[in-house]
Parts: C-alpha cells; structure tokens; sequence
C-alpha cells in the first residue's frame, strides 16, 4: 500500500469511527477474551426495504489465527 492510499484508508477509518461511535468499543470488548476456539459469532443484516440476511459461524484455531492478523491492519486510536 502506497502513502496516498495509506492516509485515505486512515481517513476512511476515522470518519467509519465517528459515523459509529459504538462500534470500536464493542469489537475491543469482544476482543478482550471472548474470541476463542468454539465460541459462535452470529451476524445478521436488514436492508432498508426490511430484508433480513443471518447467518453464524463458529471459531476454529486457524480464524483466530487470520483475526490476530488482522489486528495489525486496524488503526488503534
């Protein structure tokens, strides 16, 4: 990733951060011991018309392995 994409990618994140001001301390939270092997994360997303999409999936060793990874690429503000 070149400079230029680096500080739009920065400024993105900043303004996903104020749009959602919630979000940051859930996925900390949940970080803090709650990703282990076994544990079923559930995720569920409506449309505007009223659409519901769901679906869960349950952690194995090597996707808490990809999610330690991850955590590099996620600002720390």
């Amino acid at each position: 990733m070149n400079a230029m994409d680096a500080m739009r990618m920065a400024q993105a994140w900043r303004t996903f951060s104020e749009n959602h001001p919630k979000f940051l301390p859930f996925v900390r939270a949940v970080s803090q011991g709650a990703l282990q092997e076994d544990t079923v994360l559930e995720m569920a997303v409506t449309t505007p018309d009223g659409k519901k999409l769901e679906t869960n999936l349950k952690l194995t060793q090597s996707d808490l392995e990809l999610i330690a990874m991850l955590k590099n690429f996620i600002p720390q503000n």
